[in-house]
């Protein structure tokens, strides 16, 4: 079996041979590194979704360290950026909000369409289910049929059970009848589906609001955690949705779906920088255990060159 290590550096391939291939070109045979060496850098980070507060912060501080000679090989470069990189994603890292006992806890799931929830969500619940948890999946996306029947296949695929309805039901009252069932059963966790909204489309920005009411109503204290499903290959475009997403359901954390997919894999340093928002967990590749619990110290070794062992 693959290790956990084995999975991050496959699914970061692309984006560690881009990093790799640019740095070499910046950097190897040079004996001194000037300003725009690592203006450079800079650039190479934010084209690779770094994102720009964060990009700037880590050759800042690489910089200062090169100047004043407490780095001075490329090794050296490497070494410290991935260090920072690890550092900087451990700031706002934190367990999981776990309910009380006796009381299922409740992840609601959110997203733009594509963005992989519906798919992370069977992954999950294929991981806790492995670990001896007992899931109830609630399918609140009716206005596709196609991510109901999705979700009843992971349901069979896992052993959890599904609550849904029928096409067009309304959303608020499939989790409402999701949160009762979860409870009746004495689940550990309860997942929740929802549509692929778009993030400006106010309507269901409202609806979604309106499935957090409802779950309450049950639950007072649900959802424990709502994370936002990232579709990395999507680029920068991801930070509006962050932004819209908090504003409205006040997102928790991230998944961070098709990182084997781009080139451009810095986007969970962006976005813990830019919302201080912690990523739990990565999809890495197309099987169920492929969707790995996010360690920072795997996604920088993978992305800056770090071998196994």
């Amino acid at each position: 079996m693959a290790s956990v290590f084995s999975i991050f550096k496959r699914g970061l391939e692309k984006s560690a041979t881009k990093i790799s291939r640019v740095f070499t070109s910046v950097f190897t045979g040079v004996k001194a590194h000037d300003a725009a060496s690592f203006d450079e850098l800079e650039a190479l980070l934010i084209s690779s979704d770094f994102g720009v507060t964060a990009s700037v912060e880590i050759v800042a501080g690489l910089k200062e360290l090169y100047d004043r000679g407490v780095i001075a090989t490329d090794a050296d470069l490497v070494t410290e950026l991935r260090k920072q990189v690890t550092e900087l994603l451990h700031r706002h890292e934190r367990e999981i909000n776990i309910a009380e006992p006796g009381t299922p806890t409740v992840i609601l799931m959110v997203g733009v369409n594509g963005s992989g929830k519906t798919t992370s969500i069977g992954k999950l619940a294929h991981n806790l289910i492995s670990g001896g948890k007992q899931v109830v999946l609630g399918a609140c996306d009716t206005f596709r049929a196609a991510a109901v029947e999705q979700l009843q296949l992971w349901g069979e695929r896992t052993g959890a059970h599904v609550v849904s309805s029928k096409h067009g039901a309304d959303p608020a009252s499939v989790a409402y009848d999701a949160m009762q069932s979860a409870i009746a059963r004495g689940a550990d966790y309860l997942l929740l589906d929802t549509a692929g909204r778009q993030q400006n489309q106010r309507d269901l920005m409202a609806e979604l609001a309106k499935i957090k009411r409802s779950i309450q109503k049950v639950c007072p204290t649900a959802p424990h955690e709502v994370w936002l499903t990232v579709d990395s290959t999507l680029g920068a475009n991801v930070l509006s949705q962050a932004k819209e997403f908090s504003n409205t359901v006040g997102v928790t954390g991230l998944i961070l779906t098709k990182l084997d997919g781009t080139g451009r894999g810095g986007m969970a340093v962006a976005l813990h920088r830019d919302f201080e928002l912690p990523t739990f967990y990565v999809g890495l590749g197309e099987q169920p255990e492929d969707l790995q619990e996010f360690s920072p110290e795997f996604y920088a070794d993978a992305l800056f060159g770090k071998q196994e062992g």
